[in-house]
């Protein structure tokens, strides 16, 4: 069952919220953050892409650069820029995006949970991404970033989100990007016992966002664990900091294709080929967004095309081979393109449909890509089945909108 409990958050005070957070580590490169937190002594990515301290061109994994995150840590708390709650707490985050709002609980989650398999995952990590990570737990001795869970439904913790977010918020802003953060503060202390009681109830936690970050974690507790001879299994670094969301709330953005060449092909030759396996409908200039499961749309020669799958090129009853991705993966880019390494292959590129269609459209028409594809999103209900039949999803197959803050409540190890 999944264990979490509340603690003593590190946060922003109300009126410094927006200066401090940031957008996740992994969303944007070094030169992006510095230009964020120009002028900004108090942005985030002081800490969490330190870098931004030195001259441009420096290597994110010197070690000069982790001690800098420490002493910009150090600092924040200092100068009462982060400010640690004086009780355990619970918090519910909720993000606004498009009109459409989803509310997720800020906990710190089991780490025997993630090692033993109760928090699972749908994607394969590197290890030198989980290594960079582990370092910026290890010297900050804090998950001073989120990872981002889903559950199954629970009717009670529904009820205590709609509880709860009739309260005033503790922070209510728009960032820059123009989606919604609210967060409160749960105080009742019967609220919080429940919380804990409910998610003892709930089998399993499941990844969404943030695989690295969950094994780094997860791996750094485990680690102290190791090397601690008085450890008794209730310290602070036996847990890791997560914002837990009720499935239905998420919906998984679609993932997208764009590739530079047609493999020596002529326009009039791939759709010839495409033809085997799919039926194709021509469908003029303006975008075309896939309709349903097995429908994908293609972007080539200034023209959208409808492309429907046809029966037995799929297995619905393979949680992988029922996905969109492995379909279009198999008889478009390996088939025909000849691209067999999704994560390695140079000739094929990928974006997030927070984009929209008109990002395809813009890259082949600039004469960079040749071709682009429109791929059905995953659902929920997909990445938990692939999730518990312990399969692993083929690259670039979620997306998932918007990110969360970082800042808004950090968990220190100790």
């Amino acid at each position: 069952m999944a264990k979490v409990k509340p603690f003593k958050g590190i946060r922003p005070p109300k009126e410094m919220v927006e200066e401090v957070v940031s957008r996740p580590y992994d969303v944007l490169n070094s030169e992006e953050a510095r230009s964020e937190a120009e002028g900004n002594p108090k942005s985030l990515y002081r800490i969490i892409k330190p870098e931004i301290e030195f001259e441009p061109g420096t290597d994110e994994h010197d070690p000069k650069v982790y001690e800098k995150a420490v002493e910009n840590f150090h600092r924040f708390q200092k100068e009462g820029w982060l400010v640690p709650d004086e009780e355990d707490k619970y918090y519910i985050y909720a993000q606004t995006m498009d009109g459409r709002t989803q509310y997720g609980f800020v906990v710190a989650a089991w780490v025997d949970d993630y090692m033993e398999g109760r928090i699972k995952k749908h994607e394969l990590t590197r290890r030198d991404k989980e290594e960079d990570r582990m370092k910026h737990v290890r010297v900050n001795n804090a998950n001073i970033e989120p990872v981002f869970f889903a559950f199954p439904d629970n009717e009670e913790l529904e009820n205590i989100i709609r509880t709860v977010t009739a309260g005033k918020p503790e922070y209510d802003f728009v960032a820059p990007d123009g989606f919604g953060h609210t967060l409160w503060v749960i105080h009742d202390k019967k609220i919080i016992d429940k919380i804990t009681e409910e998610f003892d109830k709930i089998p399993n936690l499941y990844i969404a966002d943030g695989h690295h970050r969950s094994a780094a974690a997860a791996l750094v507790g485990a680690e102290k664990a190791k090397n601690n001879p008085n450890h008794k299994g209730d310290e602070e670094y036996n847990y890791f900091l997560a914002v837990a969301f009720p499935a239905s709330h998420l919906k998984i953005i679609d993932y997208n294709r764009v590739v530079r060449d047609l493999n020596g092909l002529t326009p009039a030759e791939f759709l010839d080929k495409i033809r085997v396996n799919f039926d194709v409908e021509e469908k003029g200039t303006e975008p075309y967004r896939p309709n349903a499961l097995h429908n994908f749309a293609l972007y080539l020669d200034g023209k959208w095309y409808s492309l429907t799958a046809k029966p037995g090129t799929y297995d619905d009853k393979d949680p992988i081979g029922v996905l969109d991705v492995t379909v279009s993966s198999d008889l478009i880019l390996r088939d025909i393109l000849g691209i067999t390494d999704l994560r390695s292959d140079k000739r094929i590129d990928f974006v997030g449909g927070i984009r929209g269609l008109e990002e395809l459209q813009r890259r082949v028409d600039s004469g960079e890509m040749k071709m682009a594809l429109a791929l059905y999103p995953v659902t929920m209900d997909q990445l938990m089945n692939i999730a518990d039949t312990g399969n692993i999803m083929p690259p670039k197959t979620t997306w998932f909108e918007p990110k969360l803050r970082s800042g808004l409540v950090i968990h220190k190890l100790d």
